[in-house]
């Protein structure tokens, strides 16, 4: 839970290009300075909105823990 946490807060995330052009996104380890890369793109853009793919994917996870979501109820 601590480490979807963790990938849910876009502040450990970054997004660093390469010398072949391309950008790669890296999340931060919690528990060290370490970064770890994680898709490459093709333009900024991409990577970023990897990122946010990938952090709500996780908040989803997060959400999912907290048992079924009431969305409607019948009288």
């Amino acid at each position: 839970m601590n480490q979807w946490k963790h990938l849910a807060a876009k502040a450990n995330w970054r997004i660093t290009q390469l010398p072949n052009g391309f950008y790669q996104t890296e999340c931060s380890n919690p528990d060290s300075e370490e970064w770890h890369a994680v898709t490459r793109r093709e333009t900024i853009e991409g990577a970023e909105t990897a990122i946010d793919g990938s952090i709500d994917h996780f908040s989803k996870k997060i959400e999912a823990t907290q048992g079924p979501k009431v969305i409607k109820t019948f009288k």
